[in-house]
């Protein structure tokens, strides 16, 4: 049938997972209105870094859905695929995990060590979109 999308057992997969833990920001997104209502006390800056890691969670789940689709239609293999498959959702973890961590407990104003997540994050987001973006520009 034309016009019908194909989805590789990998991006069937990868999606229903990604899928899912759109439930668990939507909780995220519950508890960012207890700390905006005061039921939460934090300092401002923990504030600012729920509300980016809230952010780019969600961002980041539906740009990686995307990539999903796009994966299955270039012809990478080997490391350039994996990049292409797996390096953005990779970043939706790491990227709100770097900002929730980092500024996890009481009283903090700065962000702690675990802030090299978001750093970790911010490398995967890159190799996943310019592996994806590359392959689908030779294609």
């Amino acid at each position: 049938m034309e016009g019908t999308l194909e989805l590789s057992r990998e991006t069937r997969l990868t999606a229903g997972i990604l899928l899912l833990t759109i439930v668990f920001i939507e909780y995220g997104g519950l508890f960012l209105l207890r700390i905006l209502r005061g039921s939460v006390p934090m300092t401002p800056s923990q504030q600012a870094f729920a509300r980016a890691g809230h952010a780019h969670a969600g961002v980041l789940v539906i740009l990686a859905l995307v990539c999903q689709v796009l994966a299955d239609a270039v012809g990478l293999s080997g490391l350039p695929q994996v990049l292409a498959r797996e390096g953005v959702p990779v970043a939706a973890i790491l990227i709100p995990a770097g900002f929730f961590l980092s500024s996890a407990g009481k009283g903090a104003t700065s962000p702690n060590r675990l802030i090299v997540l978001l750093y970790a994050g911010i490398v995967s987001l890159g190799a996943g979109v310019v592996s994806l973006g590359v392959g689908l520009l030779v294609s």
